[in-house]
């Protein structure tokens, strides 16, 4: 089978280098154009680009997928079967119209829940236990096609976005292969997506990082969790931006912590102890211990390290 790949980030890098491992003919990738990165500005390609230059493949980099001249290029290929992971572009009906087995999708979250941009990170700020990756068959919408076949992953209570995008792009070759295979045994079983349980997710912003203690401090652990590593939770100290790598949740603080908090009437984002190794804030409901932390400035260090930098005292409010 004849297969143009289209892919963009690390995730879509992955599953990419285990489509290479199989018996399908790539006969082209194609990424998003190259862009400055960094402070110096340089031009910097995908990782995509990356993996599909090691391996020999064509790359195109078109601006827009709907430019006539990609879309002729596009039909001149005559690909089987065109697959999409995290492109970064919608395809138009002309391009999903060309492959003789269609245009099929990797996407990470157990559709419905979490089309869009970010159902990695949002599956972990919202406490779900299960996840996985997609394969579905393309359509003009945003990750509304018929579904093919679903891979299951597990979150763990310590699971971050970064480690979750590790095991999703595990999963989604996994699923990749078994989706292209009942493609060419002609047993796929397509399963239209039930719009009433439909979620979406738009992209990520820093400013979604900032840590509200008025919140639960359950949810404000997993806000450290499934923002790491991007754009990271964050507060202000003193001025300086102080993110939270790593942290855990108080439901029930002890005696004479609570006499504490109760007598001094602290308000939540409150410092109300400051151990060794850690310090805690209140929050609107429960107490988060900060393990790990990062001042403006400096490199990610724990939190013992980080106070014995810092003179943090209990009564210090975090903003």
């Amino acid at each position: 089978m004849k297969i143009v790949y289209m892919g963009t980030p690390e995730i879509a890098a992955v599953i990419l280098e285990d489509l290479i491992k199989g018996e399908d003919e790539i006969i082209a990738v194609v990424t998003q154009p190259d862009k400055p990165k960094g402070r110096g500005k340089e031009m910097g390609c995908s990782q995509v680009k990356l993996t599909a230059l090691e391996h020999g493949l064509e790359v195109l980099q078109p601006q827009k997928v709907r430019e006539e001249e990609f879309l002729q290029e596009m039909e001149q290929m005559a690909p089987d079967l065109i697959v999409v992971a995290a492109f970064g572009q919608l395809l138009p009906k002309r391009l999903l119209d060309i492959p003789k087995y269609g245009c099929i999708n990797v996407h990470a979250s157990l559709l419905p829940k979490y089309r869009g941009a970010s159902p990695i990170q949002w599956a972990i700020l919202n406490g779900e236990k299960v996840t996985g990756v997609t394969i579905m068959y393309m359509a003009e919408g945003i990750d509304t096609g018929d579904m093919i076949t679903k891979e299951l992953v597990e979150i763990s209570d310590a699971e971050t976005g970064g480690s979750l995008h590790d095991k999703l792009a595990v999963a989604g070759g996994v699923a990749l292969r078994r989706a292209i295979r009942q493609i060419k045994e002609g047993s796929v079983q397509r399963t239209p997506q039930d719009e009433q349980q439909a979620t979406y997710v738009g992209m990520l912003k820093k400013e979604m990082g900032r840590l509200d203690f008025t919140r639960p401090a359950a949810v404000l652990e997993r806000q450290v969790r499934g923002l790491n590593p991007w754009p990271s939770a964050f507060t202000v100290l003193d001025g300086k931006i102080l993110k939270f790598w790593q942290c855990k949740v108080v439901e029930e603080p002890d005696e004479a912590l609570e006499k504490l908090v109760r007598a001094q009437r602290f308000e939540p984002g409150t410092v109300v102890e400051v151990l060794k190794e850690s310090f805690s804030v209140l929050t609107g409901e429960g107490i988060l211990v900060a393990k790990e932390v990062q001042i403006e400035g400096k490199r990610r260090m724990s939190a013992g390290e980080f106070l014995r930098g810092c003179a943090l005292e209990v009564g210090k409010v975090l903003s």
